[in-house]
């Protein structure tokens, strides 16, 4: 695996970017003539957020989103010009810094507001703002019944406009369930009462991954923001079959030791996997500290030689056990962890299946300990940014 990663680092990220591309135009084809956010906090979910927000700008996204204010930092620095959202309202102290990197921020408290005004006139420049409204999601926004006071503070304080207004659905992964329809009403019922006033809502959005899929004709608005869907990963177990997204990440690494035990002996911390015969036992560099949660022990294969191979005993900080089976193997040979090889793949969905989680938090998780690798786009790969 010489060549891979790093100069030392046996294990690698792949992310395919064409396949990003190729999830970005379905999506898009997906919700009809709406604009198109990609989001791309937490590092682009863990697939590195400077070359996935590049890529998706090619592939024809209108914006890109962020949680924080140093993620939009970060991909203003490495020169992406896209519009950039700012899916959280700025925390005080951080208004002139959001102003300086022309970022739209999301907003839902009148200091909040108050705050960027402020920044933006000291900046001489007009700042636009999205107004959140809280639907049902109960986590943050402003409630439908002070949402339109706050687009009128907006509309008549210098230095801001209101450039959208949204809300975020908390169960559009559930399709049938109507409490997503009953949100997008309410948020339609709010910006119908800002409209009344005469103060434009600016660009409208409410849509995930998981409604565009479902209903993107009705849930749609003027934007959508899809996150997970970028990424080739479906929201739900339910959605995978309607996806028909790629995924863009392969996790790899190679056998670094590999050992003939006899049948009897234990394998790794508190001897839980004990062998009935002899066996070959196959050493993998990666570990709890890189992503490989512990809770996949006894729940996961890996594949080598094209084949499924049982993880042998307790995951440990830094290394994994696989079962090899009766037939010798050698060290220097591939191991795929999420990924195809031949015939055969593991998934992103069957870890979390397996641990009882979403794929979101599989793909975050991977940690920074893991190099990433950018294959496709033009034929280039490289480490790091693509």
């Amino acid at each position: 695996m010489s060549g891979w990663g790093t100069a030392f680092r046996q294990s690698e990220a792949v992310v395919d970017l064409d396949a990003v591309a190729h999830n970005v135009s379905h999506l898009k084809r997906k919700a009809g003539t709406s604009l198109f956010c990609a989001v791309v906090k937490a590092d682009a979910y863990g697939h590195g957020a400077v070359p996935v927000a590049r890529t998706v700008a090619a592939a024809g996204a209108d914006y890109v989103g962020v949680a924080l204010v140093e993620e939009a930092e970060e991909l203003r620095r490495a020169g992406v010009d896209i519009p950039v959202l700012l899916l959280s309202e700025p925390p005080p102290g951080s208004e002139a810094r959001v102003v300086a990197l022309d970022v739209e921020p999301t907003v839902y408290t009148r200091a909040a507001i108050a705050a960027m005004a402020e920044a933006a006139v000291a900046a001489r420049t007009v700042v636009g703002l999205h107004l959140k409204v809280n639907t049902g999601m109960n986590r943050v926004g402003s409630s439908p019944r002070e949402a339109p006071k706050l687009a009128a503070q907006i509309a008549e304080s210098a230095g801001v406009r209101v450039a959208g207004m949204c809300t975020h659905f908390a169960v559009a992964d559930e399709p049938g369930n109507d409490t997503t329809a009953h949100q997008a009403d309410l948020f339609r019922a709010v910006l119908d009462e800002v409209q009344t006033h005469g103060i434009d809502t600016g660009i409208r959005h409410a849509a995930n991954t998981a409604a565009v899929l479902v209903a993107p004709r009705t849930l749609g608005f003027d934007m959508v923001r899809c996150g997970i869907g970028v990424y080739g990963i479906a929201p739900v177990p339910a959605l995978r079959a309607m996806a028909s997204l790629r995924p863009a990440l392969t996790l790899r690494s190679e056998l670094v030791h590999v050992a003939h035990l006899a049948g009897g002996e234990g394998i790794s911390y508190g001897h839980r996997y004990v062998l009935e015969r002899d066996t070959w036992i196959g050493t993998v560099p990666l570990g709890y500290a890189d992503g490989v949660r512990r809770g996949l022990t006894g729940r996961m294969h890996v594949l080598v030689r094209g084949r499924r191979r049982p993880i042998a005993g307790t995951i440990t900080m830094d290394q994994l056990l696989v079962d090899l089976g009766q037939k010798e193997h050698a060290r220097g040979e591939e191991v795929v962890l999420i990924g195809r090889q031949g015939a055969e793949e593991v998934t992103v969905e069957d870890w979390a299946d397996a641990l009882g989680t979403i794929g979101y938090e599989i793909t975050c998780g991977i940690s920074s300990r893991v190099p990433r690798r950018y294959v496709g786009r033009d034929g280039r790969e490289g480490e790091g940014d693509a």
